[in-house]
């Protein structure tokens, strides 16, 4: 993997617990709000902490969608939730919110997991098929998905065009 693919997945980390910091922050100072009440909804939007956590929220998007274009989701996930460490960082020092024993062991759990994932390949490997095969395979799908629709019994209660094997309507 290289550099720039890094940068991305230290975006999605970054952006996701920024964002997610940002917004928590913002809603604390709102207070609570309810989807009944679309008004309370729009004045926590334009809290500026929470429109800047949504502004990094919707970055965290556009770099997550770029990682998964690269590499697959058992990957990408798993190498980005580094962001829970970030998080719960920012979330004891900067929130001052109380982070007990056992969420820091799950966090260390989650690290280690981490590793491991890193040390696999970024995209599953997939046995290469020739395309002359694939299409072999395409057109004998096909010709049993034909041939068992023409067994059933909806098949049976119209004619069938001579051509196209198409039901045609019987007219009166």
């Amino acid at each position: 993997m290289n550099f720039r693919k890094y940068l991305v997945l230290a975006g999605v980390t970054v952006f996701a617990a920024a964002g997610d910091s940002m917004l928590s922050h913002g809603m604390k100072q709102t207070g609570s709000i309810s989807l009944n009440h679309l008004q309370g909804v729009i004045f926590a939007i334009t809290n500026p902490w929470v429109a800047i956590g949504i502004l990094l929220l919707l970055a965290f998007f556009a770099t997550y969608m770029t990682a998964l274009s690269w590499a697959d989701l058992t990957y990408v996930l798993p190498a980005t939730s580094l962001g829970y460490v970030l998080l719960a960082l920012v979330a004891r020092f900067l929130l001052h919110e109380q982070v007990s024993p056992m969420r820091w062991l799950g966090i260390a759990l989650i690290t280690g997991g981490v590793g491991f994932i890193a040390g696999g390949p970024a995209l599953t490997e997939h046995p290469y098929v020739k395309p002359d095969e694939r299409a072999q395979e395409t057109l004998e799908m096909a010709a049993a998905a034909q041939s068992s629709s023409r067994d059933s019994p909806q098949s049976m209660l119209l004619p069938r065009d001579t051509k196209n094997g198409a039901p045609t309507r019987v007219q009166s």
